[in-house]
């Protein structure tokens, strides 16, 4: 066990083989999840449901492409962080498949703080808005991820200093990514209670993504949804919810304008702030608050 715990330090000059090893399972996926979404699609207009919008789903392609080539981008960079820390602490764990397991459990919790976080602090809701902006679901939807998202890294830091192995934490990543690609779907109906009480479901994301105010900031977890019941942020899906988000964006196929909005509108909040304090407050305070106080300054007083 003290073997386990104290892994000798990665040099650096072994970042290549790291790099092959942490996989990239998310690009080998992409032509599976291009089948089912084009599969999705084709049912869709056959069905007759057509709960697709080509401009909105282009924009969500032109969204995930982007999101693929920028964590491409800085992948090697990531793992010299990540090995630095793991360097930095003696409880190194040893390379070893099973500690994926209690990797996810806690990767998960932190992945849910991370979510919880961008839904109340305007900062990180502008790296997140972007997967909440299409008023249609389905599994375009998932491929909205935000091109300046890696700001929630900082949730993140726990779990690496806990000493897993950088690989081990790459792969439980694109797992966690991987697995919320089939909850972006109307397809799939309510699962057995067993499931839907401990995996976050295509029904308990549909809830996450509703506009409704019953189901406005609801069921964060990435993968496991029994974080939501313990933190009482869970909701049972009820009626089919309104996705998307409160104000309504116009420009649905510009990638640019999809990841970028929410920071010129906080750039001309800042510029009509008449304090310091205001100005924190536009760029930290709670979206929802935010929101609410744009509605009443519009609402003419009688």
């Amino acid at each position: 066990m003290d073997d386990f715990f104290g892994a000798t330090p990665i040099s650096y000059s072994t970042i290549k083989d790291l790099e092959q090893q942490s996989g990239d399972l998310i690009i080998y996926a992409i032509p599976l999840m291009a089948f089912f979404t084009i599969l999705e699609i084709w049912y869709s207009w056959y069905s007759n449901k057509r709960n697709y919008d080509t401009k909105e789903s282009l924009g969500s392609l032109f969204v995930g492409l982007g999101n693929v080539a920028i964590n491409l981008l800085f992948k090697v960079g990531f793992i010299y962080g990540a090995v630095y820390i793991y360097n930095l602490v003696p409880w190194r764990m040893e390379l070893n498949w099973w500690t994926l397991f209690p990797c996810l459990l806690i990767y998960d919790f932190c992945s849910y703080w991370a979510h919880y976080v961008s839904h109340f602090n305007r900062f990180f809701w502008a790296t997140h808005v972007v997967h909440h902006s299409a008023d249609n679901y389905n599994l375009t939807v998932s491929f909205r991820l935000s091109w300046v998202q890696h700001f929630k890294l900082l949730f993140f830091l726990p779990l690496a200093f806990l000493g897993f192995h950088p690989v081990i934490f790459f792969i439980t990543n694109q797992i966690s990514v991987l697995f919320q690609f089939w909850q972006h779907t109307e397809y799939i109906g309510k699962l057995p209670k067993v499931v839907e009480n401990i995996f976050v479901t295509p029904s308990n994301h549909r809830v996450h993504h509703g506009s409704d105010e019953k189901y406005i900031d609801k069921n964060f977890g990435a993968v496991f949804i029994f974080w939501d019941k313990l933190m009482n942020t869970y909701h049972p899906e009820e009626e089919t919810p309104n996705y998307g988000i409160t104000t309504k964006m116009d420009q649905k196929l510009n990638p640019l304008y999809l990841n970028f909005h929410e920071y010129e509108s906080m750039a001309t909040d800042l510029r009509k702030a008449k304090s310091f304090k205001e100005k924190v407050f536009f760029i930290f305070g709670s979206p929802g608050k935010i929101e609410k106080m744009r509605k009443s300054e519009k609402t003419p007083q009688s």
